[in-house]
């Protein structure tokens, strides 16, 4: 190593200075022309690549719901926009998480029989190939179809998310829901929450 170094003039340790020059039968690398080397291009990194992960986060969930915030058709398409380019984040788990928080937060607060199917199925595309938020979308539509006392699959909702059933299990009051839940929810804070809450339902 320090004969190498000695003869290409590199400092130790600063990695190799030409692959080919320790072969056999080739000019030492002293006595031969550097060859000039032409930069590569290097591609744009998106705006916001060097802002922290949890900045673009927060700024993120503060875009959407600004663009949730319009009101109809017109702002739901907005809406759909804007959660496609925050899944375009070159941070895809920061991303998706942003968008499940917003889709939770957002569900939340929407009709079960009117605002919220219609939502819903704006969102629905966007999501496709994104498996987390497409699943809490899934989900989501599972408890409003039982909150608004529409046709619900019991298998679904037996093989949904831990977070689903917890959610189902706290807020929906769906008697049918319930003891499914409470007979053979995966968790057993799950069953617990649910029999308690068919117990105060028939005091």
């Amino acid at each position: 190593m320090g004969r190498r170094d000695h003869q290409t003039g590199r400092t130790p340790g600063s990695g190799p200075a030409y692959p080919a020059a320790a072969r056999a039968g080739r000019e030492p690398a002293s006595r031969r022309p550097v060859p000039t080397q032409t930069p590569v291009p290097v591609p744009a990194a998106p705006a916001e690549t060097g802002v922290p992960g949890r900045w673009r986060y927060a700024r993120h969930l503060d875009r959407l719901a600004a663009t949730a915030a319009t009101a109809g058709p017109a702002g739901r398409a907005g809406e759909a926009e804007a959660v496609a380019a925050v899944l375009r984040d070159p941070d895809p788990v920061m991303a998706e998480s942003a968008v499940v928080t917003h889709l939770d937060r957002r569900a939340a607060g929407l009709r079960p029989g009117t605002e919220f199917p219609d939502w819903a199925r704006v969102l629905h595309p966007v999501l496709a190939g994104h498996a987390f938020p497409a699943r809490r979308l899934r989900e989501w539509t599972l408890l409003k179809a039982v909150a608004a006392g529409a046709p619900w699959s019991p298998a679904e909702l037996a093989a949904a998310s831990d977070w689903c059933q917890h959610t189902a299990a706290s807020s929906l009051d769906a008697p049918e829901a319930l003891v499914l839940l409470a007979a053979s929810a995966r968790t057993r804070r799950v069953r617990n929450t649910a029999a308690q809450r068919l117990r105060r339902r028939a005091a």
